[in-house]
């Protein structure tokens, strides 16, 4: 644009010389305030010209900026779905862990109350039979000159008296208890008996306790004639 403009005004001046040559004066002064006009209204034109240049420029120069913070934008949302696709993938994950731990626990519970069932009816089961045996209890002394005593840990303390023809105050003593499985087992027996697992093993098996007393009351008796 500016080359033209610059054409243009070369034209303007060769057309002014040789219209002075043909002219007069007056005729000459009126061309020069047409050319001034003219010359005006072509510097105008020309501001106007680069003023929009200008523009077009900076305008040209905040496209590129905006692609840019575009281009910007879209690499951060695509980053922050990889990031979100990754966090769901995780929440999935732990999500799944939490119920499989929470079936755990809940067949943890199931197997706690079963455990807690089992228990509770042994432990009813040993109460009655303790009960039972302490109900015998003047049975035994009357007959057998047994004493029977509840001691810790929900164990029964056997004491034997005149057993032995020279001393018959000295006790012969054994105890017993009810193990987890509901089965008698003797803990402690003094004097000591070789036969006890034996007799422990047959009460097991018969749930005859009356024979399991005489018999170790029996063993008690021979033992103290050796």
């Amino acid at each position: 644009a500016e080359d033209e403009i610059a054409a243009f005004e070369r034209e303007i001046k060769q057309f002014w010389a040789s219209f002075k040559s043909i002219y007069g004066s007056e005729q000459v002064s009126q061309t020069v305030a047409l050319r001034d006009s003219c010359k005006e209204s072509i510097k105008a034109l020309t501001e106007k010209c680069s003023q929009k240049l200008k523009e077009e420029d900076l305008m040209i120069d905040k496209i590129k900026e905006y692609k840019n913070e575009i281009l910007q934008q879209n690499k951060l949302i695509s980053e922050n779905e990889e990031n979100l696709t990754e966090v769901k993938s995780n929440i999935n994950h732990e999500e799944e862990q939490i119920k499989s731990l929470m079936d755990d626990i809940q067949e943890l519970k199931e197997e706690l109350m079963k455990k807690k069932e089992i228990i509770a009816s042994k432990n009813q089961a040993t109460k009655e039979r303790v009960e039972q045996l302490c109900k015998s209890k003047a049975l035994f002394e009357e007959h057998l000159g047994l004493e029977i005593r509840r001691i810790h840990d929900e164990q029964l303390q056997f004491i034997f008296r005149h057993i032995d023809h020279k001393d018959p105050e000295k006790p012969y003593t054994f105890t017993l208890l009810i193990n987890e499985q509901g089965d008698y087992e003797v803990t402690s027996h003094s004097p000591p008996l070789d036969c006890i697992a034996e007799f422990q093993q047959k009460v097991r098996e018969t749930n005859n306790f009356s024979a399991f007393i005489a018999n170790i009351r029996k063993a008690f008796t021979e033992l103290s004639y050796k």
